[in-house]
């Protein structure tokens, strides 16, 4: 795309890019402010942007069974260690004898440690146990969906017979159908088997859901490499694995990236399926349904906070990953 010359026309572009900024930015911002107003200032018949008493105490009720004063030493030691890694983080690119992927590895291990420590040093509330459900949930679905993704992208776009166009085909035609599809044979595989309300239900059924996403997106990058690249590894003395592992992947890096973060958010915010398959072991989307409806007035600034602390996560995430997502969508995965 060429560069706007016509002024009144970049002015109409900016203005149109300003007024969807604030149509995405807006209802953000709305739920943060009720998140942090007491329920009488959150229904009140006239909204109020400014000019009343902010409190933490939806966030308390929300995450904690005591006092937000018993938590601020554990809050503070944990925004301390989240600032260690950071910039640990940071520093990890200048270190040539460590490798990133241990420091990554090192980094991850490091802060599920302290999600799980967590609950035995405080009294945390319940909708942390839902937290690290979706946790559990979203990590297990991305790794399993990713590792299939790639293998079965790389295959079929290595192979161009005509089962891999029935293949990608089924797979388009699997991924086109609802999501009440899938639940009432799930439903009644774990009811059969004795897998209702756990993990591995709800791990398989999101596997089968979002794995003809994965397989799509994973194939157009490796469309992209050209095959003399793993020919020349392979002439080299290197098998067909170890050059896809060592030559291919890291080639296609920010593209896994991107199909990941792509399969996280699929898996985060699903609703439907961990509603159905699962009684106890709900996750986040679920559990802030409960806040939605009922006559409680404190429930709106609740359900505000809920909405508010399961974003902020993914807003990390996504801006850790920032570099690498702009380089997969600009390699392959959208190209018309």
């Amino acid at each position: 795309m060429g560069h706007v010359k016509n002024p009144i026309l970049r002015i109409g572009i900016h203005l149109i890019l300003i007024v969807w900024i604030l149509y995405s930015v807006v209802p953000f911002a709305w739920t943060v402010l009720t998140s942090i107003k007491h329920p009488i200032d959150a229904n009140a018949r006239i909204p109020q942007i400014i000019g009343f008493e902010a409190t933490a105490d939806n966030y308390a009720e929300l995450w904690l069974n005591g006092p937000l004063k018993q938590f601020a030493p554990y809050g503070i030691g944990l925004l301390a260690l989240f600032a260690v890694l950071i910039v640990v983080g940071i520093l990890s690119k200048n270190w040539r004898r460590v490798s990133r992927p241990a420091v990554a590895a090192g980094i991850v291990i490091v802060l599920v440690g302290a999600l799980l420590l967590l609950p035995k040093l405080t009294n945390m509330a319940e909708f942390y146990g839902y937290f690290l459900n979706s946790v559990i949930v979203t990590v297990c679905t991305l790794v399993v969906s990713i590792s299939i993704g790639c293998l079965a992208g790389y295959g079929l776009a290595r192979y161009t017979g005509i089962l891999s166009i029935v293949i990608l085909v089924a797979a388009l035609g699997f991924r086109a159908l609802p999501r009440m599809a899938f639940v009432l044979p799930y439903y009644f595989l774990g009811q059969m088997t004795g897998l209702y309300d756990t993990y591995l239900l709800l791990i398989l059924t999101l596997v089968a859901v979002n794995q003809p996403f994965t397989i799509w997106m994973l194939r157009s990058f490796f469309m992209e490499i050209p095959r003399e690249i793993e020919e020349a590894a392979m002439m080299d003395g290197a098998g067909r694995l170890q050059s896809f592992l060592r030559v291919i992947v890291p080639i296609t890096w920010p593209g896994i990236i991107t199909t990941g973060l792509f399969t996280l958010l699929l898996a985060y915010n699903e609703f439907l399926l961990a509603r159905i398959l699962t009684q106890s072991k709900w996750t986040l989307p679920v559990a802030i349904a409960q806040y939605t409806s009922g006559e409680d007035a404190s429930h709106l600034a609740i359900a505000a906070a809920g909405s508010v602390s399961i974003t902020l996560p993914i807003i990390f995430v996504i801006i850790v990953f920032q570099k690498y997502l702009v380089k997969g969508l600009a390699s392959g995965a959208v190209k018309g």
